[in-house]
C-alpha cells in the first residue's frame, strides 16, 4: 500500500518507523515531516490542515490510506472531508470524524460527554465573557487549587492550575476578556482539582471495537521535580508501574467501555486512536482529558512496544474488524527522554546544528523539531529529539536513554535528567 502520514513531529516519526517495518506499506509519504521522517520515508511540503493540497497529491499518487498524526486537520474534519468526496471517499482515514474530534476540540463538549454516559470525572462549570461574574463565583464554591482550561485547542498550553482565588479570578479575566489563549479561550471550563498521580490510556477503535494499548505517563513541566512552566511533554514510559491489573480491569469497564459505546449511542463515527487522560485518585480512575490521537511523547514509549504489525492493525480499523485482529506488545519497558532547545516552552532559537546521532546505540532517535539544511541535521522547534530505549525495568531504560543523550550536542541543548522520578 501507498500511505500518506500527516505530521512533523516526534509521534509522526514513531509511527512511520513502525508503518514501515510491515510488507503491507510499500511506499510511505509523510506531510510534511522532518529530518526523521526524510532518512526513511519521503517528505512532502504540505500543511496537514491544507485538504485541497492533500486531494491532489493523494489523486497524483495513487495514495491508499490516510494516517492523521495531529490533532488540527481531525478537529478541523479531514475525515469528513474525504467521506464526502466521491474521488476520495474509498480512501481510509484513520482518525475520527470532526463531530468525534469535539471531544479535544472542546473542553465543553468533553465534560458533557463524560457526564451524560457517567463517566468518572471532575465537578465542571464553563463560562464566556458574558458570564464572568458567575464564573468567578463559582471558583468561591471550590477549593484550591483552581483548574482553568481554555475550552479550544492551545497547544497543550490552555490549562492553568492556580492556588490562590483572587488570582484565579483574574486570569479567568484574562483568558475570557483580554483573550489569553485567543479564540480557544473564548469559552472556559472550570474544574474542581483532583489530587492523584496522573497516567494516559491509548485506545484504537474501529467504532465498535476497541483494543487497549500500553499504558504510558508523561511528564509535562520542564524543570526537574515537575516544576516551571507545562511543555508538549519532556519524556514519558511506559509501561505506568502503579497501573496494576485491578485499575487497569477499573479503567477498562468504567471509562474505556463506556466511551466506546458513548460515541455509538451518539451517532459519533470515530476511527482512530482515543487518547484518555486519567488520574488516579486514591485507586480510583477519573478522567481528566480526552485527545484524539496519540500522545506525543507517549507514542514513542508506546509504539515501539507494539509487536503486532500497525498497518494490519490501521486497515482492520477501516474495515471495521479491529475485534478480528490480535494487539500484540513486547514485556519490556520502553522510556523515552525528550531533547529541548534552550528557552522551550518560551522563546528559543532554531537552526542549530546537531551532532552525535549516528553515536547512539542500543536506542532510537526520534526526531521532533529537525529538518535538514545542506545535508546537516538542524534544529527546527522547541521538542528536538526523543531518544527512546528499553529495558527489564523502566529504570533501565530511563539509564540507556541518559547514556545516549550524552553522545548528543546543539547548542543550548537542554532535557530533564529525572524523568521517572516519581515511580
Amino acid at each position: 500500500m501507498t500511505i500518506l502520514l500527516l505530521g512533523s513531529g516526534g509521534r509522526e516519526h514513531a509511527l512511520a518507523w513502525k508503518m514501515l517495518q510491515s510488507d503491507k506499506c510499500s511506499k510511505l509519504f509523510v506531510a510534511p515531516g522532518n529530518a526523521g521522517t526524510e532518512a526513511i520515508a519521503k517528505n512532502i511540503n504540505i500543511s496537514p490542515t491544507d485538504f485541497e493540497a492533500i486531494k491532489n497529491f493523494v489523486l497524483q499518487e495513487k495514495v491508499e490510506m490516510i494516517v492523521v498524526g495531529p490533532e488540527d486537520p481531525l478537529v478541523v474534519g479531514i475525515y469528513d472531508f474525504f467521506k464526502n468526496d466521491e474521488a476520495l471517499q474509498n480512501i481510509p482515514v484513520i482518525g475520527p470524524s470532526k463531530k468525534g474530534a469535539q471531544l479535544e476540540g472542546s473542553k465543553e463538549f468533553a465534560k458533557e460527554f463524560l457526564v451524560k454516559h457517567n463517566i468518572p470525572t471532575a465537578a465542571y462549570g464553563s463560562f464566556t465573557k458574558e458570564t464572568l461574574e458567575k464564573g468567578q463565583k463559582f471558583l468561591e464554591t471550590l477549593s484550591p487549587p483552581y483548574v482553568l482550561k481554555a475550552d479550544g485547542l492551545a497547544a497543550g498550553k490552555g490549562v492553568l492550575i492556580i492556588q490562590d482565588l483572587e488570582e484565579a479570578k483574574t486570569e479567568l479575566k484574562n483568558m475570557l476578556v483580554d483573550e489569553k489563549f485567543g479564540q480557544a479561550s473564548s469559552k472556559v471550563v472550570i474544574e474542581e482539582f483532583l489530587d492523584g498521580i496522573e497516567l494516559s490510556c491509548f485506545v484504537l477503535t474501529d467504532g465498535k471495537s476497541y483494543k487497549i494499548l500500553p499504558t504510558a505517563k508523561d511528564y509535562k513541566r520542564i524543570g526537574e521535580g515537575d516544576t516551571g512552566l507545562n511543555t508538549g511533554g519532556m519524556g514519558a514510559v511506559s509501561p505506568v508501574p502503579f497501573a496494576d491489573a485491578v485499575l487497569l480491569e477499573k479503567i477498562e469497564n468504567r471509562i474505556v467501555k463506556p466511551t466506546i459505546d458513548g460515541l455509538q449511542k451518539d451517532g459519533i463515527e470515530y476511527k482512530g486512536f482515543v487518547f484518555i487522560g486519567l488520574i488516579n485518585v486514591k485507586n480510583e480512575p477519573m478522567v481528566i482529558e480526552y485527545n484524539v490521537r496519540m500522545g506525543d511523547p507517549e507514542t514513542e514509549v508506546v509504539i515501539p512496544r507494539l509487536t503486532s504489525d500497525l498497518v494490519e492493525l490501521f486497515l482492520a480499523v477501516a474495515d471495521e474488524k479491529l475485534d478480528q485482529v490480535s494487539l500484540e506488545v513486547d514485556s519490556r519497558s520502553a522510556t523515552t527522554i525528550m531533547v529541548v532547545s534552550g528557552g522551550y516552552p518560551e522563546d528559543y532559537e532554531k537552526g542549530k546544528a546537531i551532532s552525535g546521532i549516528e553515536n547512539v546505540t542500543d536506542s532510537i532517535v526520534f526526531h521532533a523539531g529537525t529538518k535538514t539544511v545542506d545535508g546537516q541535521v538542524v534544529t527546527n522547534g522547541g521538542r528536538v529529539l526523543a531518544v527512546t530505549s528499553y529495558g527489564d525495568n523502566f529504570k533501565e531504560a530511563i539509564q540507556k536513554s541518559y547514556q545516549n543523550i550524552d553522545k548528543l550536542k546543539f547548542e543550548k541543548m537542554y532535557f530533564r535528567k529525572d524523568i521517572g522520578f516519581d515511580l
